[in-house]
């Protein structure tokens, strides 16, 4: 999700807009102006009910964030796509009860979408075209509802469901392995009628008159929460393999050390190609001034190499965020999120000892989890 679009922030939640969205936008709005290809208007009413699908949308994850920071769990950024949004979360609940309060939020807030888009629908004298949008509306967010209930990890329904688990039982471990079989489950239920539908719409059998196109569809669902499923369930083992090291054990201090005034050109010549170092120490009169790292070499165009210096573009200490040797490792993948920062210093008695960086992290966690880490 890191090719995205930055909308703007609400309740100082980003809104982002990611490319796959406009192929699912363009859609929608094809299938609701057919046949009325030359009409300007269906083409005006089939554009407003797509934005006001993905501000329910938007809603729907919204719900989620504020009941999240309401229970102490920063959502940083919303980001709309293909098969709808995503709410990036710096960490996960604490308590069950949390957990179940931040799931339940997105069905109930597009449920009430959909009974608010039917009343106007009922009793609000409007352009028929209109209504049909409403029903539209009304239609597609029950639709939402009821979708995000299937107890299937990580949809809301699987977190309700992990939710009741966890509180049951005490292992959130567990409860999330658990919940993820069940997802995994029902995702290979999708492709398996994904898969019957385009089958049997090629002898016209398909059941409701659905379409090759819609068991394509329905299969490709089930990809998705299949990947989904067990991209949570990895998350959620790094994190509590995170639990049990402290900073002082993932942190490295042995990165080479650069002065200020050395160009990116010199640099890149006698450091980077002969080492393959990807972040260097910046240090002037045996004194740390900051830290740079090999993407804020990328950012500079080649042509300005020879120019720029690298105290033009490190990170400076005072702009990074410090923790103890002993801060959980956990706590300080968190705080990197929360920050949304690559770099964490290690600091004791005002001596750095090392930095915690987010691609060391994610290999030190590759390792355990290769080497089947418990």
């Amino acid at each position: 999700m890191s090719d995205a679009i930055n909308l703007g922030k609400i309740f100082g939640i980003q809104i982002r807009l990611h490319y796959s969205w406009f192929i699912i936008f363009a859609l929608l709005v094809v299938s609701l102006v057919s046949p009325n290809w030359d009409s300007g208007f269906a083409w005006g009413i089939g554009i407003t009910t797509c934005i006001l699908f993905f501000a329910s949308v938007v809603a729907h994850e919204m719900s989620h964030s504020l009941v999240g920071r309401a229970n102490g769990i920063t959502v940083t950024s919303i980001t709309l796509f293909i098969f709808g949004g995503m709410a990036l979360m710096t960490k996960e609940a604490t308590k069950p009860g949390a957990e179940l309060k931040m799931a339940a939020a997105g069905p109930v807030c597009s449920a009430i979408l959909g009974a608010i888009s039917l009343l106007v629908w009922m009793f609000v004298p409007l352009h028929a075209t209109v209504k049909d949008m409403f029903f539209w509306l009304m239609y597609i967010n029950f639709a939402l509802a009821i979708f995000n209930l299937i107890p299937g990890f990580p949809l809301d329904g699987g977190r309700i469901f992990r939710a009741f688990l966890w509180r049951r039982s005490g292992d959130f471990r567990g409860a999330t392995r658990l919940a993820t079989r069940v997802g995994q489950g029902i995702a290979y239920v999708f492709i398996g009628g994904g898969i019957a539908i385009v089958v049997l719409s090629l002898f016209d059998r398909a059941p409701f008159d659905l379409g090759w196109f819609s068991g394509v569809w329905i299969a490709f669902i089930g990809w998705f929460l299949l990947n989904a499923a067990q991209s949570s369930y990895r998350q959620t083992e790094w994190r509590e393999t995170l639990r049990r090291f402290m900073a002082s054990q993932v942190m490295t201090s042995g990165y080479p050390v650069v002065p200020p005034e050395v160009t990116l050109s010199r640099l890149v010549e006698e450091h980077i190609f002969p080492t393959a170092h990807r972040l260097f120490w910046v240090a002037g009169e045996d004194k740390v001034a900051g830290v740079l790292p090999l993407e804020a070499v990328k950012a500079v165009p080649r042509g300005k190499w020879g120019t720029t210096a690298v105290r033009d573009i490190m990170k400076p200490l005072t702009q990074l965020d410090s923790v103890s040797p002993d801060t959980g490792a956990l706590e300080v993948f968190e705080k990197m999120n929360a920050a949304n920062a690559d770099q964490v210093l290690v600091v004791a008695g005002g001596r750095i000892m090392g930095l915690v960086t987010r691609e060391n992290l994610m290999g030190f966690l590759r390792v355990h989890s290769e080497l089947g880490s418990r």
